[in-house]
């Protein structure tokens, strides 16, 4: 005897009609394959810290008032607004999401990154691991509150790390207008 399969129900034709929905259309940014970019990007900038000719010695030039910001391994994006005291580069980290819990004298630590062929900055990935050693080249600190967090810097090739429909730290940075109070010349 053949198996007859039943024609499909009007239930099961809805279910299949919103799953294309939502595999063809609305925000990608929600999708497995962007979970997994957020995790790896922020691994692979990382492993940037260990070349010591990508780690920046000193604070880029130009840098917009603010960035964004977000700590490596989720996907809350926040932004720091950038700052210069006494000559040194201090970005402030502006809403919820500071892992103030677990900031200590060796872990925590800012790093700034920096898309390697238009020396443009991107954003600033915040780690909750192992702080680089003593004496490694910090370009500022990164507060939030009474917290303050060494910042570092590295240089990446930025297409290698972010897909622009996964994207890191979503909108491109704007463009540090000429003068402004965050600019250094």
């Amino acid at each position: 005897m053949i198996a007859r399969r039943a024609a499909p129900s009007g239930w099961t034709s809805l279910f299949a009609t919103l799953l294309v929905a939502m595999a063809c259309g609305g925000d990608r940014t929600r999708t497995p394959t962007c979970g997994m970019a957020l995790l790896i990007a922020p691994s692979l900038i990382q492993e940037q810290l260990k070349r010591l000719p990508f780690v920046l010695t000193e604070t880029p030039r130009g840098l917009p008032g603010s960035l964004p910001v977000r700590v490596a391994g989720t996907a809350q994006q926040s932004t720091v607004q950038v700052t210069y005291a006494r000559g040194a580069l201090t970005m402030d980290y502006q809403g919820p999401g500071f892992p103030a819990a677990s900031v200590n004298d060796s872990s925590v630590y800012a790093l700034l990154v920096v898309d390697d062929s238009t020396q443009r900055a991107q954003g600033v990935l915040i780690y909750e691991s192992q702080r680089p050693p003593t004496g490694y080249p910090s370009i500022g600190q990164l507060t939030a509150g009474d917290r303050a967090v060494p910042l570092y810097g590295v240089r990446v090739d930025w297409t290698s790390v972010s897909n622009p429909r996964c994207p890191l730290f979503g909108a491109p940075p704007p463009a540090a207008a000429p003068g402004s109070s965050a600019s250094r010349g």
